[in-house]
């Protein structure tokens, strides 16, 4: 199938699904949107699902692990090796988001887009499009079909991993990836390298004022159409960004939700949500990242974050702490007493609910 027949695939939520979770939602004992998000979420689960009672047990981290030419430029703390390292040990629960993935249960995929080296290790799916992009200082980072490819192959990869899964969270590897977002966010946003452009894993001041420098060296040499997500991440973006971008689509294609991690996997779901609106439906915020780009990504989807934990690894670590919060959504909505078999007479509320004080997402 071509991209485009893929979108066609994403269906808007059910929408009596979810009134009928609102309407159990309002009979249960207590005060009406007194647990805020969790009552949004299971709403939310039941518009993706069409069932209002669900449960999050199957649950599956996907990281999708490429190099990238711009980071010899000096714009990333640590050498390209690193992305190599790390991809072999995410396999091997030695990194934060294996660790966390790990120690609540989720299933991990580890994919290889382009990784600038041979992996040897069997537990790395080997989807390797090309050893790392081109520098994009310099010229576009990838061939449009490329691109393309990368999309794809994130796409099918959530498609399939999404059939055995109650929830998806899309993460990443690669050495100088908040370069690459941050030069595909200023495209998309139309705003200027400065309001994106954050310090990464870590890096000096002047190597700081040089990666600022080298994004808009980049945008200005590529001229990426902001209006062409699909060009934007051929000229500026990355094979993990394109592959994650293509996960967001594949999961709602089968209608799953999915779980945003830090700027990078923010950015790659606007671009999803770019090229298939219904997408952003099915998204799911973890914690706020420390990167100053998320903020801004965040509101153009009208999406906020469910934590604030100072968290700015990467990797889709916030993933599987966001994956417990949706289980205890379903665990509210499932498992608590209505106040008829609490006994509770309720017209108490009565007042609360025809002066509507509350929605059902516990904002004033």
């Amino acid at each position: 199938m071509e991209l485009q027949s893929y979108f066609d695939l994403v269906q808007p939520l059910d929408v009596q699904a979810m009134a009928d979770a609102k309407e159990h939602q309002a009979a249960l004992a207590k005060p009406p949107g007194s647990l805020g998000r969790l009552e949004e979420l299971s709403v939310q689960l039941a518009g993706i699902t069409g069932k209002v009672h669900n449960r999050i047990e199957r649950k599956h981290l996907l990281v999708f692990a490429a190099d990238n030419g711009v980071v010899v430029e000096g714009v990333a703390s640590a050498p390209q090796s690193v992305t190599l390292m790390q991809t072999v040990n995410l396999t091997r629960a030695k990194t934060g988001a294996s660790v966390l993935a790990k120690h609540f249960g989720c299933k991990l995929t580890v994919c290889d887009v382009g990784v600038n080296a041979n992996i040897r290790e069997e537990k790395v799916l080997n989807k390797k499009i090309a050893y790392g992009t081109a520098n994009i200082a310099h010229g576009p980072a990838m061939t449009r079909q490329q691109a393309e490819q990368a999309i794809l192959t994130g796409l099918q990869l959530a498609r399939e991993v999404g059939q055995e899964a109650d929830v998806l969270g899309i993460g990443e590897m690669g050495i100088g990836n908040t370069t690459t977002s941050s030069a595909v966010l200023a495209v998309l946003l139309n705003v200027p390298v400065e309001s994106v452009t954050g310090r990464g894993g870590g890096i000096t001041d002047q190597s700081f004022r040089k990666k600022k420098a080298v994004i808009a060296q980049a945008i200005e040499l590529n001229k990426p159409n902001r209006d062409d997500p699909v060009d934007v991440l051929s000229k500026v973006g990355g094979f993990d960004l394109a592959a994650m971008c293509g996960a967001f689509i594949g999961a709602a294609t089968v209608r799953k939700p999915v779980v945003i991690d830090g700027l990078i996997s923010a950015v790659a779901a606007l671009c999803a949500v770019r090229l298939c609106p219904r997408v952003r439906d099915y998204l799911v915020p973890s914690h706020a990242s420390f990167e100053i780009g998320y903020k801004l990504a965040m509101e153009e989807m009208n999406l906020a974050p469910l934590f604030l934990l100072g968290m700015r690894l990467g990797e889709g670590s916030g993933c599987p702490l966001a994956f417990e919060v949706l289980s205890a959504a379903c665990a509210v909505i499932n498992d608590m007493a209505t106040f008829d078999q609490a006994g509770i007479d309720d017209s108490y509320l009565e007042e609360i609910r025809q002066g509507d004080q509350f929605t059902v997402e516990g904002k004033p």
